[in-house]
């Protein structure tokens, strides 16, 4: 009784694949003269769930990864099928750090949508427009992220499908092909974002020598190249996207070292929901937070990236094992992620909350910082962005704050949008059943996202 919770989870989420390994687990029985296996309901609930074999293995309901499909069509796993990663054996029943290593990755790779330059210009808006005000917001908003990351990996491991997969195996086609159309969009919405916020910090760094629309161009290349790094093996892929997370937490760490926000502050807008004298660019910006943190298409990503483990899905213990460390992992990733995130917030919070373009602009001059001319001579507050705001903070701190500032943006675009890459790898061959090629797919995405990008630089 105490597992009839999960097996209506695997109903819920995947109804047919319980049906049919039912049905023909009965027909197995009956053949052999025992008694058929029978679904049976929670009293109070209407629910049904298989009832648990009894065997030595102590195995769940084997699923049927063929369910849903028809004669014509083959399923097939994801990138991670010609290497996934071993899970060590370990006395320790409650914690070993041994397999909390084997499974450490995914929800790291998870967490970089978080941190997209999206994210970042979000963050630094909050503490422009609202001070330290909307910083509670962003930590409930990650919280919630975690919630709906675990069900995400949950699917993933309990199934062995990602949730592309399951929606092809349950949705009939036209509902099937908006949802797919939905995610592709918010796709390349993420990728213009990180396109930018790369090509803002080539500029920053080559000191305006690489134009914003070079800077578009270089991104197609560089994606190309990070990508190839899969071929050195999963591991060492998912070491370099956390060096990139590494590089982003001590860039952004430095920046608020240098800035000193006020610390008090900080613990008050973590804590203390309120957001006194708030305007309704404060309202805006406060929405936006959650919208840049909770991201659909994230979810995709997390349920096909715990796919790289080997976990033995017949084995309850090996399932429950993979939710737990996978929990565990999600839960220390996203809090990285939220700390870097409230670097951001503290250090604007801090240097341009009712600031005016004349005082930024003064310092600059002050500076001999040939970027001061973005700020106008005039007494409105600062309207902030990522290349502003990296202005702001060579004008105000140094120049050596710029350089790190561009740093640290560019480990988040170029993150984020090999990540975003995968993502869409994922919804393609998941929705439609439909395996491209690597460079095809980012050929197409980039495409898709760099042609009005590419023209919107060019033209400002």
């Amino acid at each position: 009784m105490r597992h009839w919770h999960r097996h209506i989870l695997i109903e819920i989420c995947y109804p047919k694949a319980v049906t049919m390994s039912t049905s023909l687990e009965n027909e197995e029985r009956e053949t052999e003269g025992a008694e058929p296996n029978v679904v049976r309901r929670s009293p109070g609930t209407g629910s049904s769930w298989p009832t648990t074999p009894l065997s030595a293995s102590n195995s769940t309901v084997t699923f049927n990864e063929q369910s849903s499909l028809t004669a014509n069509e083959q399923p097939f796993d994801t990138y991670f099928a010609d290497e996934k990663i071993q899970i060590p054996e370990s006395e320790s029943k409650i914690f070993s750090f041994r397999k909390f290593w084997a499974f450490t990755g995914p929800g790291f790779l998870m967490s970089i949508a978080y941190l997209d330059p999206g994210n970042i210009e979000s963050d630094l808006q909050s503490g422009t427009v609202a001070n330290y005000q909307l910083l509670w917001i962003l930590m409930w908003a990650t919280v919630l992220g975690l919630v709906m990351q675990r069900l995400s990996a949950r699917l993933g491991v309990v199934t062995g499908l990602h949730l592309a997969e399951v929606c092809y195996r349950q949705y009939p086609r036209v509902p099937r092909l908006l949802l797919w159309i939905m995610v592709e969009i918010a796709i390349i919405g993420s990728d213009m974002q990180e396109v930018i916020g790369t090509s803002i910090a080539l500029y920053l760094l080559s000191n305006k020598a690489i134009p914003l629309w070079g800077g578009v161009l270089i991104t197609i290349a560089d994606t190309f190249t990070f990508l190839a790094l899969d071929r050195y093996g999963l591991r060492k892929l998912e070491a370099f996207f956390g060096f990139l997370i590494a590089v982003m937490a001590v860039t952004f760490g430095y920046e608020y070292g240098v800035t000193k926000p006020d610390q008090y502050k900080v613990i008050q807008g973590l804590f203390i929901p309120r957001c006194v004298n708030c305007d309704n660019a404060a309202l805006l910006q406060a929405i936006g937070i959650i919208g840049a943190v909770i991201m659909p298409h994230n979810l995709y990503l997390h349920s096909a990236l715990v796919k790289s483990r080997d976990v033995d899905r017949k084995k309850k213990e090996a399932v429950s094992e993979a939710n737990k460390y996978f929990f565990i992992e999600a839960t220390v990733a996203l809090f990285v992620s939220f700390i870097i995130n409230v670097f951001v917030v503290s250090v604007f919070a801090s240097g341009l909350y009712h600031v005016t373009n004349q005082e930024v602009r003064n310092n600059c001059i002050s500076q001999n910082n040939t970027h001061g001319d973005i700020f106008p001579p005039n007494d409105e507050y600062v309207d902030a962005d990522l290349y502003k705001a990296g202005v702001f903070l060579g004008c105000t701190f140094g120049v050596a704050c710029m350089y790190i500032w561009a740093v640290g943006i560019l480990a988040a675009g170029q993150s984020s949008t090999m990540t975003g890459t995968y993502v869409g790898q994922f919804a393609m061959e998941g929705f439609l059943n439909l395996r491209w090629k690597r460079w095809q797919r980012i050929l197409l995405t980039r495409t898709v996202a760099i042609l009005p990008t590419f023209f919107i630089a060019f033209y400002k």
